[in-house]
């Protein structure tokens, strides 16, 4: 399971593939395609990050025909808040949370 969660972990470091994977949480099953439209980057580096994304099961796909669809898998995500952030009490990290946007939005303006 360590190894599951370093995988998932070093999946979700990076901003580009969060970034992919803000995108299927809103539109889930899309193409190679899909995804690569506003993307500041190659379809190889979209490939290669959607790699690493099924690697650590966060993405997974389907064949439809000559199409390859991704899907968002939020097993693994609900299992490090489980793990890592559930076991916390939420009450105050939500408190820290709201200080914290209150702190943002009082810097912005």
């Amino acid at each position: 399971m360590v190894a599951d969660d370093d995988a998932v972990f070093k999946a979700l470091a990076d901003a580009s593939r969060r970034k992919l994977l803000d995108r299927l949480h809103k539109k889930n099953g899309q193409t190679l395609g899909q995804l690569c439209e506003q993307h500041d980057m190659s379809r190889q580096a979209v490939t290669k990050h959607l790699g690493l994304l099924e690697a650590a099961n966060l993405v997974v796909t389907v064949k439809r025909g000559r199409e390859k669809l991704h899907y968002l898998n939020p097993v693994p995500i609900n299992e490090i808040y489980t793990r890592w952030i559930g076991k916390f009490e939420q009450g105050r990290l939500q408190a820290l949370h709201n200080l914290k946007q209150a702190l943002q939005e009082n810097n912005d303006e």
